[in-house]
Order: C-alpha cells, then sequence, then structure tokens
C-alpha cells in the first residue's frame, strides 16, 4: 500500500487560500480517480477538488468551514501498490514534535476564549483560523493594532503577534500598554442593532455563506467610500432597430445569441479608454492606475445571490467577441461552473438592473473599484424629436444610466463627463454597421 497526499490545488494567479464548504467522502470511503473529493470556496466561486488518484481515503486534515492555503495538504490516500506516489511521509521525530506541538495547541484551545462572535470587531475567517490554531483569545485579537483596512487585523499581524507574544509579560498579553501622554477620548462604539423579536408564526432561515460574503462586502463598501450618483437618460431606438434586424443572422453565423449587454459593455469600454481616471483603484492614500480595462458584469444567479465575472482586456474585443465573452461568463454563471480568476482582478463593473424592469438604481461600487454603472430597462416614450424642419413628438426607446462613483477621488465633473461619454457612444450608434 502507498500514501497519496491531495493538496489544495492552484485554481489562479489571485487566489491564495479557499475555505472547506463540504467533504464529499469521509474516512474510509474508497475514491476513483478524478472523482470529487472535497467541495471548496473562493470568495464568491464554489469548486471541487477531485482526486488524482483511486484508492481509500484513510485521513481528512481539515474540518468544514476551515480555511486552507494553496498547496496544503488536505487528504491521505491510501492506494495499491508498493511505492508511494506523494511527497516523503513524514519522520518519526518529525511526527512526534508536531503531535507535541498539536497538543500544546488544544490545551491553549482550551484556556482561552475563541466565541469571535463575542468581538464588537470584524476579523476574516483566515485571521479567526489561525487565532485558534495558536490559542489566541478574543480579548487578545481584540487589542492588535491591525495594519489593513479600517484597522483590521491582518494576517500579517496577527503572525506578528504570535511571533512576538512569547516575550512579553502575561498581563500585556490581554492588555494593552498605559498610554505614556494623556488620553485621547475615542469615538463612541456603534450600538449594536437591537434583536428582532419573533414569534411561532416567523420563521427564521440562516444566511448561506455567499450571502454572508455578499452582505461584509457591501456595507464594507458604503463605509470605504463616498458614494456619489449621476443619471442621464439615452435615446437608443438606433440600436434597438439594428439589433432586431441583425439578431438572427448574428445567430446563425456565430452561433451565439445577441444581447444588448455586449453592446453596452462596448461603449462603457470605449468611455474608460477616454476617461483612465475612472479605471483606477485605491489603496490608503494612494491611487493605482489600472492598465487594462477589464469589466465586471454583475449577475444574478438562481438562488437569488449576486456574483460578478470579468471581461479582461474588453477595449480589445469587438462587437462578436464581447458577445462570447458575455454569453459564456453568463452561461456559466448560471451553471456554477465559473473558476475562481472568473471574478478576479475587474477594473470597473456594469450592472443591469433593467432586467428586472427597474428603471434606474443606486448601485454599490464593486471595491476597490470607484465606480459602477447601472443600466435602466429599455421603454418605448413619448420624446421631442428635432428636425431641420422643426420639433415635433415621436414614440422613442429610451433608458437611464445610473453611475455610482467614489467621491474621494472621482468628482461630479469627472462622474458626469464619464456617463455622458457612454451616453454619446450610444447615442450615435451606427444603425448600418455590420457585426
Amino acid at each position: 500500500m502507498a500514501k497519496f497526499e491531495l493538496k489544495l490545488p492552484k485554481m489562479g494567479e489571485s487566489v491564495a487560500e479557499a475555505t472547506i464548504t463540504n467533504w464529499v467522502k469521509n474516512v474510509g470511503d474508497t475514491v476513483e480517480q478524478d472523482e470529487t473529493v472535497v467541495e471548496i470556496a473562493t470568495d464568491k466561486v464554489d469548486s471541487e477538488v477531485p482526486s488524482e488518484v483511486s484508492g481509500t481515503i484513510v485521513e481528512i486534515l481539515f474540518n468544514t468551514d476551515d480555511v486552507v492555503q494553496v498547496g496544503q495538504v488536505i487528504a491521505i490516500i491510501e492506494t495499491e501498490g508498493g511505492d508511494a506516489v506523494s511527497t516523503p511521509i513524514a519522520t518519526q521525530d518529525t511526527t512526534a514534535s508536531v503531535a507535541q506541538i498539536e497538543k500544546s495547541v488544544e490545551v491553549a484551545k482550551e484556556t482561552v476564549n475563541t466565541d469571535f462572535s463575542a468581538s464588537e470587531k470584524f476579523f476574516s475567517p483566515l485571521v479567526k483560523n489561525i487565532a485558534k490554531e495558536e490559542g489566541v483569545s478574543v480579548e487578545e485579537l481584540d487589542n492588535i493594532n491591525g495594519t489593513g483596512k479600517d484597522g483590521r487585523v491582518t494576517k500579517t499581524d496577527i503572525l506578528e503577534y504570535v511571533k512576538n507574544r512569547g516575550t512579553q509579560p502575561a498581563a500585556a498579553k490581554a492588555m494593552p500598554a498605559a498610554p505614556s501622554t494623556p488620553a485621547v477620548k475615542e469615538a463612541p462604539v456603534a450600538a449594536k442593532a437591537a434583536p428582532v423579536s419573533v414569534n411561532g408564526q416567523d420563521e427564521i432561515v440562516e444566511m448561506d455563506r455567499m450571502r454572508k460574503m455578499i452582505a461584509h462586502h457591501m456595507v464594507q463598501s458604503v463605509q470605504t467610500s463616498a458614494h456619489v450618483q449621476s443619471f442621464i437618460e439615452v435615446d437608443v431606438t438606433n440600436i434597438v432597430k439594428w439589433r432586431d434586424k441583425v439578431k438572427g443572422a448574428f445567430e446563425k453565423r456565430e452561433g451565439e445569441k445577441l444581447t444588448f449587454t455586449p453592446i453596452f459593455m462596448e461603449a462603457v469600454a470605449k468611455a474608460l479608454k477616454d476617461f483612465p481616471m475612472m479605471n483606477i483603484s485605491v489603496d490608503g492614500d494612494t491611487i493605482i492606475k489600472r492598465k487594462n480595462i477589464n469589466l465586471g458584469m454583475a449577475a444574478a444567479l438562481p438562488n437569488g445571490n449576486l456574483i460578478v465575472p470579468v471581461i479582461r482586456n474588453a477595449d480589445q474585443l469587438n462587437l462578436v467577441g464581447m458577445a462570447k465573452a458575455v454569453n459564456d461568463l453568463a452561461n456559466r454563471a448560471r451553471n456554477g461552473k465559473l473558476k475562481p480568476d472568473d471574478t478576479q482582478g475587474g477594473t470597473y463593473t456594469v450592472t443591469n438592473v433593467g432586467t428586472f424592469g427597474s428603471v434606474f438604481g443606486t448601485p454599490i461600487i464593486n471595491q476597490p473599484q470607484v465606480g459602477i454603472l447601472a443600466l435602466g430597462a429599455i421603454r418605448k416614450v413619448p420624446a421631442v424629436i428635432e428636425t431641420p424642419e422643426g420639433d415635433f413628438i415621436g414614440i422613442r426607446q429610451k433608458m437611464f444610466l445610473s453611475h455610482s462613483y467614489d467621491h474621494r477621488v472621482v468628482d461630479g465633473s469627472l462622474g458626469g463627463q464619464f456617463v455622458q461619454r457612454v451616453a454619446n457612444y450610444l447615442e450615435a450608434f451606427d444603425a448600418n454597421r455590420d457585426f
């Protein structure tokens, strides 16, 4: 018999860790090569980890909801054959040392408070996992000066604390140092929301993992960025007529349906090239100008949750390429087939609120971006039409564009000019163009 170490595979350049969501196989189960062993989640994307060999699972090293780093061993599979097909098993001395360390950690866990819900602060799953493993109490975590955004404790902060706390007096571990200067009055801590009363007729539903992530991401965005909105009405009559005229031929030639989304995305990509300061990110007091234009495309999943896959280098795609990219991402989002990297690296986001009949909306910025554009429903409305012979009333196809932007770095002039440029591209659409 040989032992194979199943490791968390590399899932993309920007993905360093994942959360275990469900073990499909348990200890003692047999598994075939390429058969799913465990389900994982990275940010908003769910994935599966298949077995690289056939055999029997003899050990599972992580529990559900644990955060695992890429490359870490998550399970041991026993295979047929005499030669090991994995990295060498640890020596007896190393095993003994590991066992001794684990025993010390378990003792530490039993003596500290790790009920993180008792804290007013937010801690990432990775930080909480490290705290549990290292026996760091909630009181100690609360007193660590975080270097992350909004003073949050990062992985580096807690690892540095764990490294240095052995040299600190015991009392200092749970208590902050006394100030050497007169204390400054701290800002009042936001009061907790009043508890919601329920009765026997109410149903209590636990948020799923993705909904919790979305909730945190949205609240963080509102707390981080000063949101401002600009609205503009656009006449898209030429676009509607052109699409009605060519959509059949387009599908026949390209094998793809032609929706309005790629047409709008094309206009947004052009406008971002014209206004590169809308294609930026903010990191503290630093502005990062993005070289590539990667458009996020907000999409609703069948379960009602939201996901934002990214069209990379959108400014380099023609309309056919844009349509194929939009359809591919939308289809894979609906079927749960997106890869972790499909949602990474966006520089600006577009959301189509008109899909649900909304005329316009005030979308929340997808951090760390500085702008998001909402596309309203296209409606037939009476409008004044100017002609050389005079003005008259006619029926036109119109929609609203709603632009939310970060007023820390985007002033009203830039935010307004950008959405106006998008509108100009849409209204100047050539009704005689080829696709």
